[in-house]
């Protein structure tokens, strides 16, 4: 990102939609007509990341931007990280890639995430337990962590209920269960390290999830996923306290707008003093940027 000085926001929290035009036969368009159903709005047009750029360059917002690696759980072909990371490269004036691997790619997802350290310059890695199938603490994942800490690197977790599958038959195999912040805790404990952001209000599990980032100095929250308005009070209480430094705003772009969110986030009993470091200053601190 170029001049942050002049961005009134950083969203921790943007999806890249879909770059790559993969999804033909694997069940995608089932998926997507079900989030459209669960977030309302328009998802029949997924913004490119060339769209999302010009979105978030018009309201001089600078965006972490990524994709799921889910292939394992899901079955859905995944977007090639080099091939986004060559994408948002032609953007990097606002924005900022995360890369995605599926943990149970074993060896083949280390090699590949030394390989976005390495060549791409990835300061971050996206985990959704829930769409990925898999406890987080769970020791067989620790060598993807350790070389995600070596490098100093950011692991952003999706914790709490998801749009993913909501309302399809089963919600479409996926156990809510894994998303529990609980299991991060012991992520945090063992590699303290390595920063972590819970993502999203974590319901039904808030205030685990406030306990985890209280307790470990390594574990921030980002407030994507939800409008303002639906915030717990308790969440909002904490992000204007104790937890003023390590909560972040994100939107969960595209079903999330920045303008929606922004919005809401207005109408909160925030301090002021609190507001620019949700918005900006405590995700420019985490970047180190």
């Amino acid at each position: 990102m170029k001049n942050i000085d002049d961005l009134v926001a950083i969203d921790i929290h943007t999806h890249a939609g879909d770059p790559c035009g993969i999804h033909d036969d694997d069940g995608y368009a089932e998926f997507q007509a079900a989030m459209k159903a669960y977030f309302g709005g328009d998802h029949d047009h997924q913004p490119t990341i060339a769209e999302t750029a010009d979105y978030y360059r018009d309201r001089k917002i600078g965006a972490i931007i990524f994709t799921v690696d889910s292939e394992a759980e899901t079955g859905f072909n995944r977007h090639p990280n080099e091939m986004v990371m060559e994408e948002v490269a032609k953007h990097s004036d606002i924005l900022m890639p995360f890369a995605s691997i599926d943990p149970h790619k074993g060896k083949k997802g280390v090699r590949e995430a030394r390989k976005m350290i390495e060549e791409y310059g990835v300061k971050g890695f996206k985990f959704h337990p829930t769409s990925q199938g898999f406890y987080p603490n769970d020791k067989q994942w620790y060598p993807l962590y350790e070389e995600i800490a070596a490098a100093k690197c950011i692991s952003l977790f999706h914790t709490g209920q998801t749009g993913v599958g909501a309302g399809m038959p089963g919600g479409m195999g996926l156990k809510l269960k894994y998303s529990n912040p609980m299991y991060i805790d012991d992520v945090a404990a063992d590699f303290p390290d390595m920063r972590i952001i819970l993502a999203h209000p974590s319901f039904p599990w808030q205030e685990e999830a406030l306990s985890v980032a209280t307790h470990k100095p390594n574990v921030y929250i980002d407030l994507s996923g939800w409008s303002p308005k639906y915030f717990p009070p308790i969440l909002v209480r904490y992000a204007n306290s104790l937890l003023k430094h390590k909560v972040l705003f994100g939107s969960d772009w595209p079903v999330i707008t920045p303008d929606r969110w922004l919005s809401d986030f207005e109408k909160l009993d925030m301090k002021e003093e609190v507001v620019p470091l949700i918005l900006k200053e405590n995700a420019r601190k985490l970047l180190g940027i």
